[in-house]
């Protein structure tokens, strides 16, 4: 029998009150002082997964070394954690009730009425353990999207419930996040909506462990008495959660609250060690105390929303505080850029990085973007579909194929320079079935690259569908735009370069998916050293 820990992260009140960060800090807290610790997300939406989902509707499509395409707060875990997630730290609704199906079409519920309990609670119940059966994890933290109350998150919680009878209260333990307002006519912070979300939690049967109470002031003695009363925790489990200058400031201020102590005291262990941040803290102390500042822009279809480039933002900023430079990032519309006013745009910018994408809309701006990056020297970082659109820019103004484009956005282009990829042409279906999870990559030594990664032979996350169409290898090598990384065993090109530019990449893979706190992106922290030297000169 397994020995694994659970924790449970719950949210009441309101939604976006952080629960995959408060998830992340306590694991790191529990990883720092000495416990082997993963983050599994339960989301009770019906999809089987975010893959089909625009990025204006549930932000970016985070996908892991398996090839599973995951909701993007589990890319909060691998940067705070270091350690990579896959398949199974990412369930939906859609996903549990697939399998239910499945197996009452082949008979394993013959004669059985098939029912939200046991069954569909069940797989909730089998899903959440699978982690803790490796025996690769003392503790195992399952945050649960949504909130305490909403009808699809109700089978979650009657799982929840069953678990911790299963397993004891000692082995399985709930963390629930609340929002306790402030009321600025009144001067004051309000308990009330907090008491009613626990309320809601117990009535289904879940007494929480630990209230962690998000808030824009400091509560005082008075409000964890109040709490601790009519909440049924006691007070040093009432956890506050004040308003951070950036995520990476949590960990440190829920050590000073002493979550990792009362989630420790709860499951009956002893903690190992004090945690120790150190690493951590070189990092945050860079982060805040930049010697030099760059300007980058980064041009994408869905800038209106942060987290449709989560990801990318993120590296930008750990590769930042590696250079110890203050990245300023300005979000630029592609469909705002024109030829016209491409100069006006983008002439004070020190770096640009053009950001993935699907479909038609906005590619011409994206395409102006990689032209004035390339004809003004400024250092570029063109990611999958920004990538492909450094490889149409090429062919349209220096090949003169003016008509070159990806089939993805004109089928019948006499020049497809970007083609389907042809184990793709047969796919109907749209969830899972691009090109996903870890490519290896051999990069040539004489490359931007290879400066960058150290080493020849790379492995990096993909999603993509459409490729660099290797008819026009030849073409685009003699005229200057050198593919620098191929795969080994499918000859694809995944970076292409121009050595005439001071630093002009392009690559078929997304490799914010791999940037940690404590190992930035090596491509990332290679282009803002770039975009500072290009400042510079």
């Amino acid at each position: 029998m397994s020995n694994t820990k659970y924790i449970f992260v719950t949210g009441g009140v309101s939604s976006s009150l952080g629960k995959g960060i408060i998830a992340a800090s306590l694991a790191k807290l529990l990883q720092a002082s000495g416990f082997s610790v993963t983050i599994q997300k339960l989301d009770p939406y019906i999809n089987v997964d975010p893959g089909t989902l625009n990025p204006y509707e549930h932000g970016e499509c985070y996908v892991t070394n398996d090839g599973a395409e995951t909701d993007l707060d589990l890319g909060h875990y691998e940067r705070f954690l270091n350690i990579p997630t896959s398949q199974a730290n990412n369930v939906t609704t859609g996903r549990i009730y697939q399998t239910v199906i499945n197996k009452e079409r082949k008979g394993d519920y013959l004669g059985k009425t098939v029912q939200i309990i046991p069954h569909i609670t069940n797989e909730i119940k089998r899903r959440i353990k699978i982690l803790g059966q490796t025996g690769d994890f003392d503790i195992v933290i399952t945050e649960i999207g949504g909130t305490v109350g909403d009808i699809e998150s109700l089978p979650y919680i009657e799982a929840v419930r069953q678990l911790q009878w299963d397993l004891g209260k000692e082995n399985a333990i709930v963390v629930h996040l609340t929002l306790i307002p402030y009321l600025a006519a009144a001067k004051e912070l309000k308990t009330k909506p907090t008491q009613h979300s626990v309320k809601e939690l117990m009535q289904s049967g879940i007494s929480p462990d630990v209230l962690v109470c998000r808030t824009e002031h400091h509560i005082n003695d008075g409000i964890r008495r109040k709490l601790a009363l009519f909440c049924n925790v006691t007070e040093e489990a009432i956890i506050e959660s004040i308003d951070a200058e950036t995520i990476y400031d949590v960990p440190n201020l829920m050590l000073e609250e002493g979550l990792d102590k009362v989630v420790l005291n709860r499951l009956n262990l002893s903690a190992g060690r004090t945690p120790k941040l150190n690493k951590w803290n070189d990092f945050l102390k860079k982060f805040k105390n930049p010697k030099n500042t760059v300007e980058i822009g980064l041009i994408g279809k869905y800038v209106e929303l942060q987290d449709a480039y989560k990801s990318i933002l993120e590296s930008i900023g750990h590769a930042g505080a590696q250079n110890e430079i203050k990245v300023n990032v300005h979000s630029i519309h592609s469909e705002d850029i024109s030829h016209e006013n491409a100069a006006k745009q983008l002439k004070d910018l020190d770096g640009l990085i053009v950001a993935p994408g699907f479909g038609e809309r906005g590619i011409n701006g994206k395409i102006e973007a990689v032209r004035f990056a390339r004809e003004n020297n400024i250092p570029f970082l063109g990611i999958c579909l920004g990538m492909q659109m450094a490889v149409i820019e090429y062919s349209r103004n220096i090949l003169k194929l003016k008509k070159a484009n990806s089939t993805e956005m004109d089928a019948q282009t006499p020049f497809p320079v970007i083609d389907i990829m042809e184990d793709q042409k047969e796919v109907t279906n749209k969830g899972g079935t691009m090109r996903l999870g870890g490519w290896d990559c051999k990069i040539d030594k004489n490359s931007k690259a290879y400066e960058a990664y150290h080493t020849e032979l790379i492995s990096e996350r993909h999603r993509h569908r459409y490729e660099y169409n290797n008819d026009y290898l030849e073409q685009l090598t003699n005229a200057g735009l050198k593919p620098t990384g191929v795969n080994p065993d499918t000859g694809l090109v995944e970076i292409i370069e121009l050595p005439t530019h001071p630093w002009f990449v392009g690559v078929q893979y997304h490799p914010e998916y791999k940037s940690t706190v404590l190992n930035p992106h090596p491509l990332f922290v290679a282009f803002i050293n770039a975009s500072l030297e290009h400042k510079k000169k």
